[in-house]
């Protein structure tokens, strides 16, 4: 039954630069699976229709989407755990490790501006692990550049090969709708956001002389379009996609639902179900009897009303049942889950199973942190969740001193889910932020002052760059820290931290320090930190 369960799974990411359509496609996705009637598109959020994967009030009010969001739901007999990310460059650090959860990645690209700087370096991400890539381009609705240069341009700067599953023809007022070049038909385009069809009309002769009377010139070239890129694509080879070599193409308009329920049926007919995944101690099938899992990320204040904290697990092997009891592999603590919930973002129900490839959520106050690894008692390390060194430090104040004690609390649940990195000085009192991009700072604010009521001034800091530091001798670590205590911090899991100003003192630390290792990229605290870190 569990290997039943598994092959109906499927776990995968939005990724895209920002504006490229990612959050109303998510929303499109859930309508034509049924999760939910009501779309509250992006242009809709000044009515106070929001998108269902944006429930922070931040998010709201600036219309983009900052924090990662989880949504299940089935559609033609499968489970599909969608996984929503920040398109902000500054929140590329939540997405990373985001990425480390699912089996498959589903790339938005906007068809007026083609590969963006963002969707880069998150497919960087994706090659490394060779993560199966769909790609989705958007917009077609819109006066868009040419769809051969659209490919042309993704197999260059991604170097994987494209596989058009679909082509357009023309685009903006003159869009008509998409060739299906597996079934050898046509799709015809209809505007219209709010109208969900379960066909629309599909024409299967295009040898009908009528069609290019009745689509003009626009048929015309797309057809030649077609027989000029089936000549020198590849077939589609499902072991080339899987390895993270070719990516199937689709081009639609999210916002008028059109090419939707293309990409949800080949989330099912080819994106993979749940794989075998790497600890330290060996590999884990997912199908093996023993529940499994990691935290991925770690969210505060959900519901502000409960002040409620929830790590994010995805289910690596084994089924979860309400109930079970399981262990923290860090501390040894043993955790309850009577109250594990599952998501559509930050609506929650009560879960009663679950199987790997789902995304389950643990209440807790404080007893998981980013990277655990939780089973049913065998030790079981889980590796590749990243933590990278901030590129922008800043200092923290606050108005009333007597909130004190509210700031500290806030700053230590925003720096154990990753919303910031919060570094506490060997040697003082002021906290330290460092982030990856400033809008970083402005959720923090923002967060500080509406969900623990705290009035907080953010300043710039001397310091520019952050390196952790391990060594094997815990002696000459210990005599480091000592001797340079006044640019040593610890951050939220009391990782040692060496601060500089310019690049020059760092270069000096070096030197003078051979036996210890800098590094610009963590896993996350304790054996995985210690024995694999990544210079």
């Amino acid at each position: 039954m569990i290997d039943q369960e598994v092959q109906r799974r499927r776990t995968f990411a939005i990724i895209s630069h920002p504006d490229a359509g990612k959050t109303t496609l998510t929303e499109k996705l859930l309508m034509f699976a049924g999760a939910i009637h009501i779309a509250g598109s992006v242009k809709a959020r000044k009515a106070s229709r929001y998108a269902t994967s944006d429930w922070m009030e931040i998010e709201k009010q600036r219309g983009i989407s900052v924090a990662s969001s989880v949504m299940q739901m089935e559609y033609r007999g499968h489970v599909i755990n969608l996984l929503d990310t920040p398109g902000h460059q500054d929140f590329s650090e939540d997405t990373y490790r985001v990425l480390t959860a699912v089996d498959a990645a589903l790339m938005v690209i906007d068809a007026a501006n083609g590969v963006e700087a963002q969707t880069l370096r998150l497919l960087e991400v994706c090659r490394a692990r060779n993560t199966p890539i769909l790609t989705f381009i958007n917009k077609m609705d819109r006066e868009v550049r040419n769809p051969l240069d659209l490919i042309d341009e993704i197999e260059r700067t991604l170097n994987m090969a494209t596989i058009p599953f679909t082509w357009p023809i023309g685009m903006g007022k003159q869009f008509h709708g998409v060739f299906d070049l597996r079934h050898h038909s046509m799709r015809v385009f209809r505007p219209g956001s709010d109208r969900i069809e379960q066909e629309g009309e599909i024409i299967q002769n295009l040898n009908d002389d009528a069609l290019a009377s009745r689509f003009g010139q626009n048929f015309t070239e797309a057809r030649q379009e077609i027989d000029l890129i089936q000549g020198v694509i590849p077939e589609f080879d499902r072991a080339a996609f899987l390895a993270g070599e070719q990516t199937p193409v689709f081009f639609g308009s999210a916002i008028n639902n059109f090419g939707v329920r293309e990409i949800l049926d080949a989330l099912v007919d080819l994106a993979p179900p749940p794989g075998a995944r790497r600890s330290l101690q060996r590999e884990v099938p997912p199908i093996e009897p023993k529940f499994s899992g990691v935290v991925f990320k770690i969210q505060a204040n959900m519901n502000p009303a409960h002040r409620d904290r929830i790590a994010f697990v995805r289910v690596c092997s084994g089924e979860f049942k309400r109930g079970m009891s399981l262990k923290v592999v860090r501390n040894g603590k043993e955790i309850r889950t009577n109250t594990v919930v599952s998501f559509l973002s930050q609506r929650r129900e009560l879960l009663d199973v679950a199987y790997a490839g789902d995304i389950i959520g643990i209440p807790n106050h404080g007893t998981l942190q980013l990277g655990d690894t939780l089973t049913e008692g065998e030790a079981l390390h889980f590796t590749g969740l990243p933590f990278f060194a901030p590129e922008i430090f800043q200092t923290v104040e606050i108005a009333d001193p007597m909130r004190s004690k509210q700031l500290k609390l806030g700053l230590t649940q925003l720096g154990e889910e990753g919303a910031i990195q919060v570094f506490r000085p060997h040697i003082g009192s002021t906290l330290l932020l460092g982030a990856v991009g400033n809008l970083q700072f402005e959720v923090v604010t923002h967060r500080l002052q509406h969900e623990y009521g705290v009035d907080a001034r953010i300043a710039s800091a001397k310091y520019q760059l952050a390196r952790w530091v391990t060594a094997d001798d815990p002696s000459e670590l210990q005599r480091f820290i000592d001797s340079n205590a006044h640019r040593i911090a610890y951050d939220a899991v009391d990782a040692p931290t060496f601060l500089a100003s310019f690049a020059a003192e760092l270069s000096v630390a070096q030197e003078n320090w051979p036996a210890i290792r800098f590094h610009k990229m963590r896993e996350h605290a304790g054996l995985v930190f210690q024995s694999h870190m990544q210079n």
